[in-house]
């Protein structure tokens, strides 16, 4: 059984494409491409597909993984020109490496975001960020299924900045952009969580949603500060030819002409 890892994006107005739509759409594009699934057992057999860590419904993304099993051996590089043939625009299969390591779940461990907030002056976007970076905790509430919950916001955030931008068009409103590195604990800390923290500690509150996007996730690399790509180390395992093979291969030559 060969096991191919995909990293995928959900741009546009396919950021409101809730995970079990997704889901619904990449078996349809498994289907088309013909791609060799493994099932698994039971009355109601299914693909043996593995996603790890989808982003909430509503904001962008660009580093959305998931695993696939196959019966058949299948170049990654090819499978993924099919599947991505085979999805919506905006929905687009960026990278397949096949799985030569345990873990994926495991280096998903922090998560970089972009939160775009129009209507607001980069100024206080400024004073809000070094307002929350300098609280030891941010209490902010979540409704869940079993109701509210409170937990702390700050706890997870690893960076926070505030960066000024240009208006897209002349005669646009003030805009300013947060990046957000964000550790992946339990209960997890959600960009609209810390744009709720924000709001409570600076009354910070955009006249409009914030426009949401993943840029990265992967293993938290505490020295540096930065996300590292979780697909990095399949890449680096790729097997070297064995002494044994490389010696068989020798013996097996053809010898050259008698001088």
């Amino acid at each position: 059984m060969q096991r191919i890892r995909l990293r995928y994006t959900k741009r546009g107005r396919l950021r409101f494409t809730s995970h079990r739509d997704f889901q619904r759409a990449f078996e349809r594009a498994l289907r088309r491409a013909e791609v060799p699934m493994a099932y698994s057992a039971g009355f109601t057999p299914h693909p043996k597909v593995s996603y790890a860590n989808a982003a909430p419904t509503g904001t962008g993304s660009e580093a959305e993984y998931l695993e696939i099993a196959l019966t058949a051996h299948r170049d990654p590089v090819r499978l993924r020109e099919l599947l991505d043939e085979s999805l919506p625009a905006g929905l687009d299969i960026t990278d397949a490496v096949e799985a030569r390591t345990p873990g994926l779940a495991d280096r998903l461990t922090a998560s970089v975001w972009e939160l775009r907030l129009e209507g607001v002056e980069p100024e206080a976007a400024e004073k809000a960020v070094a307002a929350f970076l300098a609280a030891p905790s941010v209490e902010v509430q979540r409704k869940t299924k079993n109701g509210m919950r409170t937990f702390d916001a700050r706890g997870a955030v690893a960076a926070l900045e505030a960066a000024c931008t240009q208006p897209d068009r002349p005669g646009d409103g003030p805009c300013a952009i947060l990046r957000l590195v964000v550790r992946h604990v339990t209960p997890a800390v959600r960009p609209d969580d810390v744009l709720s923290g924000l709001r409570a500690v600076a009354d910070l509150a955009p006249p409009v949603p914030a426009a949401v996007t993943r840029l990265a996730q992967g293993l938290f690399d505490e020295e540096s500060g930065t996300v590292t790509d979780p697909l990095a180390p399949d890449r680096e395992a790729v097997p070297a030819a064995s002494p044994t093979a490389a010696g068989t291969a020798s013996a097996t030559a053809p010898e050259g002409p008698a001088a």
